[in-house]
């Protein structure tokens, strides 16, 4: 509808052009604020996955690290092992002079043992006695009883004793440790297992028919 008025139809044209712009600006204030919603929903998703991944990567450099120490503790093993077998062989070689280190004899099976098999072995234990015992360890020696042959017990005793005897003094080396072992065979184990045999025999009916000992 005309005014008549070239200057108020000219006002009304630009307040409905600013309106128009208003609305248009309006829209754009909406989907702009929509879209800056959607990217900082983006943005926090984001960071969500940044921090899983970087409490991954945490995880798996801690892994790492508890793997590294467990292949170094296998690393050290390893040459802890190798060190013992070392020393082993070391034990086992030939000593400067060339002579072999002694090698301890199987066990007799005293319950299964008959004939000439067991005389031998008896002769082994009473060679052992008469050439070691008897003149290297006095009054414990001198204990032994004489029927020693008639008691299975003495017969246990006497093997183990005389192969650990061997083992200790036949080696033509001798290191700290085997030192050490030997005071602990006569200090400890020699009068231990001198008493065990005087009182096995002691009041036994081949005690009283033998001749007393010298």
């Amino acid at each position: 509808m005309s005014t008549g008025d070239p200057a108020g139809e000219g006002l009304a044209a630009a307040l409905i052009q600013i309106s128009a712009h208003a609305e248009r600006i309006g829209g754009l204030d909406n989907r702009e604020s929509e879209h800056h919603e959607e990217v900082a929903a983006s943005l926090r998703a984001l960071a969500a996955e940044v921090a899983a991944l970087t409490n991954q990567a945490h995880g798996i450099d801690e892994a790492m690290v508890r793997h590294t120490a467990i292949l170094d503790g296998l690393e050290g093993l390893g040459k802890q092992v190798e060190t013992l077998a070392d020393r082993l062989a070391t034990m086992n070689a030939a000593g400067a002079d060339g002579a072999p280190g002694y090698q301890p004899l199987p066990p007799p099976r005293w319950w299964q043992l008959t004939g000439a098999d067991r005389q031998a072995a008896l002769d082994r234990l009473a060679a052992w006695a008469e050439q070691i015992y008897t003149p290297g360890y006095g009054r414990l020696a001198a204990a032994l009883p004489p029927c020693w042959r008639e008691h299975t017990i003495c017969l246990f005793t006497l093997d183990w004793l005389s192969e650990l005897w061997s083992v200790l003094y036949l080696d033509p080396d001798r290191d700290a440790a085997t030192l050490a072992a030997q005071a602990e065979w006569q200090t400890r184990l020699l009068p231990a297992a001198a008493e065990q045999m005087t009182l096995e025999a002691r009041n036994c009916p081949h005690h009283t028919r033998s001749r007393p000992r010298p």
